[in-house]
């Protein structure tokens, strides 16, 4: 059995690594006004929100759709209360 996942775009990449170039990318402000949960608004850090989205599978979910929508060329993010346009190329 193969390890490659072609259809994955997130293979090989790690939760630190999203969340970090994420922050790095938005701020953890930013990350809070796109996500609305706690660990991006109280006393956030890369540990204590890698200690909740690997508990919480919804918010990683989320993370990991706002990270492919932010760099990558897939369109997924679809915040039901808000209305953001894909990046112009």
């Amino acid at each position: 059995m193969s390890s490659e996942q072609p259809n994955n775009p997130l293979h090989g990449i790690k939760l630190e690594q999203i969340i970090t170039r994420l922050k790095e990318h938005y701020d953890w402000k930013g990350l809070a006004e796109k996500i609305d949960i706690s660990c991006f608004k109280k006393n956030p850090s890369v540990k204590s929100s890698l200690k909740f989205l690997r508990t919480t599978p919804w918010a990683r979910e989320k993370i990991e759709n706002l990270y492919l929508y932010t760099f990558t060329n897939k369109k997924i993010w679809n915040q039901k209360k808000r209305n953001y346009k894909p990046r112009q190329n």
